[in-house]
């Protein structure tokens, strides 16, 4: 895959920033479920907030991801789309700032691990199977696509802007 920004690249970013922006101004009423068939997805994918720390900044960074749940854990997958370099949440989840996640209208703060070895591998063939792009994607850099597991713990307020 190529790192540069291709005019479909950069209209897919356009649409899920469009989709983002659409989520947090709701208060989640819309948002939870988008359609990715465009971007060879599922219809109705399912959606969350992710909220970390930048860890430059210093400032809080919402991220709209695609989620899955895997026996009572909510499960995010660091993509990035296959580029070269994990993507900023990632980064600033490793970094050790608070997390948060939105599911719909209701957030959480949030604990975070990541699989190893063989249950890894069963959660990544489980987000493979709710969004096959995963397996481009994986197939498309030399970097090991992390995968994230979420455990909410006190509720909070919805993320404004």
């Amino acid at each position: 895959m190529s790192q540069e920004l291709s005019p479909e690249l950069a209209a897919a970013m356009e649409r899920i920033g469009k989709h983002q922006a659409e989520y947090i101004a709701s208060g989640g009423t819309r948002g939870h479920v988008f359609g990715f068939d465009w971007g060879g997805g599922r219809p109705f994918t399912t959606c969350m907030l992710l909220r970390t720390t930048g860890r430059k900044s210093g400032e809080p960074r919402i991220s709209a991801l695609i989620y899955g749940n895997w026996k009572g854990e909510v499960v995010i997958v660091g993509s990035k789309g296959g580029f070269a370099k994990h993507p900023a949440w990632y980064l600033n989840i490793k970094e050790g700032g608070d997390v948060a996640i939105q599911i719909a209208t209701q957030a959480w703060k949030a604990t975070w691990r990541e699989p190893q070895g063989a249950e890894r591998a069963a959660v990544w063939q489980y987000m493979e199977d709710c969004f096959p792009p995963y397996k481009d994607y994986q197939a498309a850099t030399d970097r090991e696509i992390p995968i994230i597991m979420l455990t909410p713990t006190e509720e909070i307020p919805v993320f404004k802007d």
